[in-house]
């Protein structure tokens, strides 16, 4: 299994998003420190209900969470769009 499966797995037990997109931009950030270490980056866009009435850091917070196992060592760096449903992009 892919980090990026692994990411969309860990995310939808977690946060039972109503939408979920992944991208993998690690091909970015070729020769970067954090690549060479053989961790990816990646950018989620994720709408859940879990996020309402929840401000911007403690959503961060509840996705990296979710990714505990993923940010010790496959993700080097992940970029977070959380949003409740309903909410604009």
């Amino acid at each position: 299994m892919s980090t990026q499966e692994r990411i969309e797995r860990a995310l939808r037990e977690a946060l039972h998003p109503e939408a979920l997109h992944i991208d993998d931009e690690s091909h970015l950030h070729a020769g970067h420190a954090g690549a060479a270490g053989g961790g990816g980056h990646y950018r989620v866009a994720i709408t859940a209900a879990a996020f309402a009435g929840k401000g911007l850091i403690e959503r961060h917070r509840m996705v990296y969470a979710a990714l505990a196992g993923e940010m010790k060592g496959a993700v080097h760096a992940l970029a977070i769009n959380a949003r409740a449903p309903g909410e604009g992009a």
